[in-house]
């Protein structure tokens, strides 16, 4: 059995660049940067970034055009490709590629996601935690017992 996914939740690099295939399907390229925050050895905090190349196609594809501008925070679900031509010149070129299966878009403003409470019309924002690689997660409190008695059926 084999597995080809990807998960990546980051910002769009730049505007999604939307055109169509002879076969009247949208397609969209853009990118996305990741970060990763680590300690090294020495004990100091750094930052790694990784850019991504993403594509969608069909429904997707106009979704990301409609809704998606660079600094956009988004989840992408897919599949790694890598795609070979060549060139006017005669270069050989490849590029890899996340194709898009399934994607989540981020809040629509910078301030962090919106929880939108139910009966109200305000928003609270939300800060995305930045959980570094090794750190230990804080525990959960241990849940309450259930009663048999308590459940009404």
């Amino acid at each position: 059995m084999n597995l080809n996914k990807a998960f990546i939740l980051g910002n769009l690099t730049r505007d999604p660049e939307i055109r169509a295939l002879p076969s009247g399907q949208s397609v969209v390229n853009f990118g996305v940067a990741t970060n990763r925050f680590y300690t090294d050895g020495s004990g100091q905090k750094q930052q790694q970034t990784e850019f991504h190349n993403v594509v969608a196609f069909g429904k997707n594809a106009e979704i990301v055009q409609q809704y998606l501008r660079k600094g956009s925070l988004v989840l992408i679900e897919g599949r790694i490709q890598t795609r070979n031509w060549e060139d006017a010149a005669g270069n050989k070129r490849n590029r890899t590629e996340i194709v898009t299966e399934r994607l989540q878009l981020g809040p629509k403003n910078a301030a962090g996601p919106q929880t939108i409470y139910p009966g109200s019309k305000e928003t609270s924002p939300n800060e995305i935690p930045i959980i570094e690689e090794g750190s230990n997660f804080p525990k959960e409190p241990p849940e309450e017992e259930i009663n048999v008695k308590d459940i009404p059926f």
